[in-house]
Formats: C-alpha cells, sequence, structure tokens
C-alpha cells in the first residue's frame, strides 16, 4: 500500500488508508439506512476492534459521521413524504437530554473498553433479540413501492396521542410513552455514541407496532439532531477531563462521514423496493452479530 494512500490520524492514533474509512460507512449504511439507522451502532465495533480506535473519543467520532452522513437519507425521505413529522419531535425532545446525560456516564463510569464493550453487548443483545422475535411473530403483507398511498398522511398530534396513516394503514402512538422511551434511549446512545435515535428505531417497531417504511425517517432526524448535541458535549468535555482522548477526531469522522452520506442517500432512495420483513431480518442479523461480537471480547 503506498505510503500517499496511508494516513495516520492525530487524534486516534489510527493509521489506514484514506479509502477504509468511507468504503467501509457507504457499505453499512446502505442497508443499515433502510431500516432508520445511520449505521454507526456498527462503525463503532469497526473502529474499535479493526482499526484500534478504543478511547472515549470513538464516541464523539461516530456521532461526528452521523452529522455528516445522515442529511442525505432524512432530505430523500422527506421528498418521498415518509417522514412522520409528530414522531420526529416526540424523538428529538425525548433523546436530547438523554444523550448529554449519556456522554457523561460514558465518561465517568465507562472509560474501560472492556467494561463499555460489555455494556453495549448487553444492549445491542436485547434490542436484537426483540426483533428477531417480532419478525418471527407477525406476518403482515409489506406495502410495496406500487402501493396507492405508500406515504405519510393525515398526521394528527396531541400531549396524548399521535396519529398517522401509511400504504392505507392507521398508526397510532401514546406521546408520553414515545417521550419516557426516548429519554431512557437517549441515554444509552449518548454512552453508545450512536445518537440515541438509531436504538428507538427496532424499539418503535416491535414495542409501538409502528411500520419500518415509515419510522425510518424520523429515526435518522432524531439521530442527527442528537448527535449534533453529543458532538458539542464531548468537544465542551475535553476541558474537564486532561490527559483522556475525549473530543471527537474530525479528520477520521469527516472520512466515514463522506462514504456515509452516499450509501444512506442510495439506501433510502432503495428502501420502499424491500420488504419490511427482510429489512427486520437485516438489522436483527447485524444487531445480534455484533451483540456477541462485543461479549466475546
Amino acid at each position: 500500500m503506498s505510503d500517499f494512500l496511508t494516513v495516520t490520524f492525530p487524534i486516534s492514533g489510527v493509521t489506514t488508508s484514506v479509502f477504509v474509512p468511507p468504503l467501509t460507512a457507504f457499505a453499512v449504511s446502505f442497508f443499515a439506512s433502510m431500516g432508520g439507522l445511520s449505521g454507526a451502532f456498527l462503525l463503532l465495533p469497526f473502529q474499535m476492534s479493526v482499526l484500534g480506535y478504543t478511547s472515549p473519543s470513538v464516541s464523539g467520532t461516530n456521532q461526528l459521521f452521523n452529522i455528516v452522513a445522515i442529511p442525505s437519507g432524512v432530505w430523500r425521505y422527506a421528498r418521498e413524504r415518509r417522514m412522520v413529522w409528530p414522531l420526529t419531535a416526540a424523538v428529538v425532545i425525548g433523546t436530547l437530554p438523554g444523550v448529554v446525560i449519556g456522554a457523561w456516564l460514558r465518561l465517568e463510569y465507562l472509560p474501560d473498553p472492556k467494561t463499555f464493550k460489555l455494556f453495549a453487548g448487553l444492549v445491542l443483545l436485547f434490542v436484537g433479540s426483540r426483533l428477531l422475535a417480532d419478525f418471527r411473530r407477525r406476518k403482515q403483507a409489506a406495502p410495496t413501492a406500487g402501493a396507492v398511498e405508500f406515504a405519510v398522511a393525515d398526521s394528527s398530534f396531541s400531549l396524548q396521542r399521535a396519529e398517522f396513516s401509511f400504504a392505507g394503514r392507521q398508526h397510532s402512538f401514546s406521546v408520553p410513552k414515545i417521550f419516557l422511551l426516548c429519554l431512557l434511549v437517549g441515554i444509552i446512545g449518548g454512552i453508545y455514541g450512536i445518537g440515541g435515535g438509531a436504538i428507538i428505531a427496532p424499539f418503535m417497531i416491535t414495542f409501538f407496532q409502528l411500520p419500518v417504511h415509515a419510522v425510518a425517517g424520523a429515526a435518522l432526524m432524531g439521530t442527527f439532531i442528537t448527535s449534533a448535541a453529543g458532538v458539542l458535549v464531548y468537544q465542551l468535555l475535553a476541558r474537564f477531563y486532561p490527559g483522556v482522548s475525549v473530543a471527537p477526531d474530525w479528520q477520521l469522522g469527516l472520512l466515514f462521514g463522506i462514504g456515509g452520506f452516499c450509501g444512506m442517500y442510495l439506501g433510502a432512495r432503495c428502501q420502499k423496493y424491500m420488504p419490511a420483513k427482510l429489512i427486520k431480518l437485516l438489522l436483527a442479523a447485524a444487531v445480534l452479530l455484533t451483540a456477541c461480537g462485543y461479549l466475546a471480547a
């Protein structure tokens, strides 16, 4: 490999080809974005296990990837009218304070990579198990790109309940329950470095029985907003933890983000052609494999 193409990133200390981060992020984001995930939850183990990036700043770097990568996917979902805006608002309001709390917990109680991997592995094992159980239990026909109303319509919102129609079916959810769940998930997401919205997508699918094709855009938007807050928090907290790598690696995060930007746009564009059950199966497999890798480490 040419020295010209190999770089060492000063903050993380990672040495790799300049093509590895964007190509990896592209592949991960393409499939993950179909389920409302940015792919950050898969990039984190890649950075820690493959690139050897294990310091606390890896969480902020992962959230920086989200900031760069997610806008293309959100724009595509919004353009095709597959954004549930009341759900988006609930996710953002709930996860935003949780991310701040989670970032502090990450630095204060989970700075050791082994403890962090155990925590992340248990969280992902639970989420993946729920997705797999939901995949095996539910046998409803998935909407296709040719469906008459393959778009979000008739949205209504109150402090107690929100409703919307999608692909000819009516859906509703409890606003307080979504808010409380998002607050908890935001804390977990802040610790894990994925913004919170990424974990909430499987929860919305399994616990609230919302359609995967409709929740993806809301989950990504929530991840984008909370990741921006997460990067800011990690950058500010770096002043209070001298001698510890806390601030994001901006160069590495931007390289990952460029690949994710392209992959997420194509994934959002192709999502409506993918059956819901197949998307759930891919999500469950990715989450469970990642969880097993963490727990075995």
